[in-house]
């Protein structure tokens, strides 16, 4: 049997809402009709399979959060997260629906900019719409049988899927159409409106990888919800972290130039990159969204790129620190995971490149030698200072040279002391490190996970 069909959560055929409305630049229906259309298939299952996979993922996602509050030294508000346990055509949808949230409300305010956009509801508007929706589709396709997991920071409105109902079922269609529940009785979105996001996992790529590595399946499946539950604790623990990122991707796109000459200056040096990496010239530097970008928006991304750095940085902080603890095999886990993320072909590592997704890899590494370079030196303690505000976080410069953010944020003089700093009683934070009402002002992207890998 494949996986196909809704996995632990049933997500609607169509993103929240439906259609194209006057005012949209993308057809989000084609987008997720084309990425469904062109996903690849997931691993051969069975019927029982698949029901222990996501039984399995769903006990786990949940038992790794005592493991991660107390290396973290963060406590979330959040007694049980909720968790969405997906196949490939769900995390399409999930992932439009994300896409959505964050960039629909700016739509309308691009076009009040942009005087020569095409008028709403005409025909140039309507397919530039849907090519645009496509374009996304066919990207999310390539990504969805990559995607390990993801912490979600941006869900539709509470109203749209409630628990309750015939659609909150849960329901897995396999090839003989057999289906089962598994619901955990969550709605999709916040009772609250969406303060919280969601841990999703994507359960066919798990299994996928977990064979071709040749690794016990608890423990990598154990290891994956340590990652991502580590994002979960950090975005719900540090209650300004989500609105930061989110205004920083809303500030990222409203500063496009709009411009006829601008952006023909910046198609012309996207296709300087492009050529670049498909002669294989390019040492992988730049993305395409670095070559789009004008200097207002490199100001931006600059910030964003830090913050991201820094949580996927103190993801895999947290999965070294807590995995030998729970996982038995986490490094050899973490060798072959190593291994075969290097042994992909030319096309793959050019299509990467265009994505950006190598960019995202070296954030993992840079993120957690930063961590790991802090807590060495001031402890766990100190390090939480960085959740204290926006302006205590890294700056990419920073990132690169942890010591100069220690000595501006906690003091030249901090690590005469030596790391002894550490959680406070109980698991919660020392007195840098914000608890469930943790400090700072209410404030992208919000999605985790490069390609096969947890994110």
């Amino acid at each position: 049997m494949k996986w196909v069909g809704g996995l632990g959560w049933h997500i609607p055929r169509t993103t929240y809402g439906g259609g194209v409305s006057s005012g949209q630049m993308i057809d989000w229906d084609m987008a997720v009709t084309t990425g469904v259309r062109w996903a690849r298939p997931g691993p051969q299952v069975s019927l029982a399979e698949a029901r222990r996979t996501v039984a399995e993922l769903r006990e786990f996602a949940a038992a790794v959060q005592g493991p991660v509050r107390q290396v973290t030294g963060l406590v979330s508000p959040e007694t049980a997260g909720r968790i969405a346990v997906v196949d490939r055509p769900g995390w399409i949808r999930a992932n439009v629906d994300g896409f959505r949230v964050v960039l629909e409300p700016l739509t309308q305010q691009l076009r009040e900019r942009a005087g020569a956009w095409p008028a709403a509801g005409s025909l140039l508007g309507s397919v530039g719409s849907r090519m645009t929706g496509m374009q996304m589709g066919l990207i999310l396709a390539y990504l969805a049988s990559r995607v390990l997991g993801q912490y979600e920071l941006f869900l539709p409105p509470d109203g749209r899927h409630r628990p309750g109902g015939a659609a909150d079922s849960g329901s897995f269609g396999t090839s003989d159409g057999g289906s089962f529940g598994a619901s955990d009785g969550g709605s999709f979105g916040a009772s609250d409106g969406g303060s919280f996001g969601r841990l999703t996992l994507v359960a066919p790529n798990i299994v996928m990888v977990e064979r071709e590595l040749g690794v016990k399946s608890r423990d990598f499946r154990l290891w994956v919800c340590l990652h991502e539950e580590a994002h979960r604790t950090q975005f719900t623990a540090v209650p300004w972290l989500r609105g930061y990122v989110q205004g920083q991707i809303s500030d990222f796109l409203l500063a496009s130039d709009l411009d006829p000459a601008a952006l023909f200056e910046r198609l012309r040096a996207t296709a300087e990159v492009v050529s670049g990496i498909v002669r294989g010239g390019s040492d992988g530097s730049e993305s395409l969204i670095e070559a789009i970008q004008n200097p207002r928006q490199r100001a931006v991304l600059d910030r964003l790129t830090a913050v991201m750095t820094l949580v996927e940085g103190h993801g895999d902080y947290v999965m070294d620190a807590a995995g030998p603890q729970i996982v038995p095999s986490a490094e050899e886990i973490r060798a072959r995971f190593a291994a075969r993320r290097r042994s992909v072909g030319r096309f793959e590592q050019a299509f990467r490149r265009l994505l950006g997704i190598d960019l995202k890899l070296k954030q993992y590494a840079q993120g957690a030698h930063f961590v790991r370079a802090v807590v060495s030196d001031v402890g766990m303690t100190g390090f939480n200072k960085v959740w204290t505000s926006p302006d205590t976080l890294p700056s990419r410069s920073e990132i690169v040279d942890p010591k100069s953010w220690v000595n501006r944020v906690i003091g030249p003089d901090a690590s005469a002391a030596g790391p002894n700093g550490s959680a406070g009683p109980n698991g919660s934070a020392g007195p840098g490190g914000p608890g469930p009402g943790g400090p700072g002002p209410a404030g992208p992207a919000g999605r985790h996970g490069p390609p096969a890998g947890p994110g």
